[in-house]
């Protein structure tokens, strides 16, 4: 089983809207991805937040650390999310993977429409804390 590890940036608005990216496999997320080789957890958010939006952030706190087994990837993923800020740049998919196809800032009640899963397993509905959640064994999607 291959060990995966993944960024992903909790970012909000003046109006507290979240910015939410939707891949070309048709579900809604945060922005994110798998961390390079040698690159640190930081590193990678700022990487991938840029990469797939557009966007220069700044990573702060951490908000969760999950934990899945994917059996049919074959992939054991630790899957750890930041709160950030934008600092720089514009709106727009620069993905050179290709996997995002929009960009949008949407309400929580938006968010929790278009993805309730992530939106009730980073449980966005409480006050941030911090929090670790092993999530079992997962299918993708």
């Amino acid at each position: 089983m291959k060990r995966v590890d993944v960024v992903s940036a909790i970012i909000y608005d003046t109006e507290e809207n979240i910015l939410a990216v939707k891949n070309v496999k048709g579900y809604w997320e945060l922005p994110g991805g798998a961390v390079e080789k040698g690159e640190h957890l930081h590193q990678a958010v700022i990487r991938e937040v840029n990469e797939e939006i557009g966007y220069v952030c700044k990573v702060n706190e951490i908000h969760s650390v999950r934990e899945a087994v994917f059996q049919d990837k074959k992939h054991h993923a630790l899957m750890i999310t930041f709160f950030a800020k934008i600092t720089g740049g514009q709106m727009g998919i620069l993905d050179p993977d290709h996997d995002i196809e929009e960009v949008k800032w949407v309400s929580k009640q938006n968010f929790q429409k278009l993805n309730p899963k992530l939106y009730n397993l980073l449980k966005l509905n409480e006050d941030p804390q911090a929090f670790y959640q092993f999530e079992g064994n997962r299918t993708v999607g």
